[in-house]
């Protein structure tokens, strides 16, 4: 009953009560990442939801526009300021998520959302993990975070959609609010997950050069399919 009726009702009451208290805080942010950053204020990004139905995720940027000669924009690292990364280190860059989420394409607690391109890659196993909707947080998110690998990760998120109640719900959260407050597990900087999992199962030999190659080009048929946004 909780998973298939009051999970969303709670999601619902609690994401439309956290935008109506936090109204100030994402105002103050935007500001500062207008002024720091510059425009847009928020990033958007397609991620694989529920039953792997596409959909728009919003953050706050954490990089600038900054571009080397050619036009180019840099790598990520030389764009991410030290102001963006204090965003990231307590998670305040992730805030917006709370509209996707009364909008239906998040949870509070589930599986993160994962990259277009990463899910072209999962087993019929760790698709699973697409049966339910991405969460905000997870098991994995408060049991390694970036510390642990895709292998690890995945391994969570499997062993959360197999039992999903209000109390495993609640303790999860509560969980990832002491993870904020310490900002432990935090940082991705040479995280385990650092490199995109395709990448991952290539230079960890799991998959072949062509397996690679076909995977790849399954996943510009799906962003050309969505008008290549």
């Amino acid at each position: 009953m909780y998973k298939h009726f009051f999970k969303r009702f709670f999601d619902i009451l609690l994401s439309a009560t956290a935008l109506a208290l936090l109204f100030p805080v994402f105002l103050a942010v935007a500001f500062m990442v207008k002024i720091k950053l510059g425009s847009p204020v928020i990033f958007k990004q397609l991620r694989p939801g529920k039953n792997a139905k596409v959909f728009k995720m919003y953050k706050f940027r954490t990089m600038t526009n900054e571009k080397d000669e050619n036009g180019n924009l840099l790598p990520d690292e030389q764009r991410l300021t030290k102001f963006g990364k204090f965003l990231r280190s307590t998670s305040l860059d992730e805030l917006p998520e709370i509209w996707n989420i009364l909008k239906g394409n998040m949870s509070i607690v589930g599986p993160r959302p994962q990259l277009v391109r990463d899910m072209v890659f999962f087993s019929p196993e760790v698709m699973a993990r697409q049966s339910v909707r991405p969460g905000l947080t997870g098991l994995a998110q408060v049991n390694g975070r970036n510390r642990i690998n895709w292998e690890e990760r995945f391994e969570w998120d499997l062993k959360y959609i197999k039992k999903i109640t209000l109390f495993s719900d609640i303790a999860v959260f509560f969980k990832t609010i002491g993870k904020m407050l310490k900002r432990s597990d935090i940082s991705a900087e040479n995280s385990a997950t650092d490199t995109d999992y395709g990448d991952w199962l290539l230079e960890s030999g799991r998959i072949t050069n062509e397996e690679y190659l076909n995977k790849m080009e399954e996943y510009k048929s799906i962003i050309n399919s969505l008008g290549g946004k």
